[in-house]
């Protein structure tokens, strides 16, 4: 079991990237001399507590413009039933990813967004509506934080960067977890607000690196093209095929009630 949380936490770190420690503009200045980024965008797919790190980062002031990016996914049943139990005074049945997020901070921390996008279903079309937006509204934007579940975190970015490859994009994934194990159970090491079961965590990253491979049958530019070329290191390639063993029927399959046939370039969620 030992193993196996290695072999975990080996993809968790790989795809949950995070460029900077913190949301502060002392950090943020420090590496990117910047104080403000242009724009901070925090995507549904999320666990809950991308809220709370949404949040932070508006009181620290770290970004001229807010957006929340999210309409209905693979995600939002499991947002919807933890976020009822905050919301209690609203019906987000058939709330919005964004919209269920932006509920969340008004009713919390009296924050609100400048922007919300609520039509996207899918990874693709979270960037391409993001762009849609951004346009939209007439805001330059040279750089952008990301904030999106650990486990895409990564393939998030390469969807940007394939149509944008002129913005800064500075990752900051919504959380960290190591996973380790007690009698022979594997268990996380943090209590985070919302957090996957392991089951649905495993699953989640083990689909992430088929995903984001470049080639036939992966995302990037030799395969599907959703995505820009991510360089996968050879050791994520290797602990991926060893925890496939295992888990193989816990690997992810693109959900076709999320594809959207009008946007050739979106890929599933």
């Amino acid at each position: 079991m030992e193993k196996i949380a290695h072999c975990i936490n080996t993809l968790a770190e790989f795809c949950g990237q995070r460029d900077i420690d913190n949301l502060s503009q002392e950090i943020l200045y420090k590496k990117y001399k910047i104080k403000q980024a242009d724009v901070l965008v925090l995507f549904g797919g999320s666990i809950l507590a991308g809220g709370d790190v949404l949040a932070e980062a508006m009181h620290n002031n770290i970004a001229k413009k807010y957006i929340i990016v999210g309409g209905a996914g693979h995600t939002t049943d499991n947002l919807r039933k933890k976020m009822q139990s905050v919301l209690l005074d609203i019906d987000i049945s058939n709330l919005s990813e964004a919209e269920i997020f932006a509920a969340y901070l008004q009713e919390k921390y009296s924050l609100q967004v400048d922007l919300l996008e609520t039509k996207s279903t899918n990874c693709g079309n979270n960037i391409t509506l993001l762009l849609n937006l951004l346009k939209e509204n007439n805001i330059d934007c040279k750089n952008i934080i990301m904030i999106q579940d650990a486990a895409m975190q990564r393939r998030m970015a390469a969807g940007l960067k394939k149509y944008r490859n002129d913005i800064d994009i500075i990752n900051f994934t919504a959380y960290k977890v190591k996973v380790t194990t007690k009698n022979n159970e594997l268990l996380f090491d943090d209590k985070i607000w919302g957090m996957w079961t392991m089951q649905q965590y495993i699953s989640l990253l083990l689909g992430e690196i088929p995903r984001l491979m470049d080639d036939v049958n992966g995302y990037g530019p030799k395969g599907k093209d959703y995505i820009a070329h991510v360089d996968i290191p050879v050791k994520v390639q290797k602990t991926f095929t060893e925890l496939s063993k295992k888990y193989s029927l816990f690997i992810r399959k693109a959900d076709a009630r999320f594809a959207n046939s009008k946007n050739s370039d979106c890929s599933n969620k």
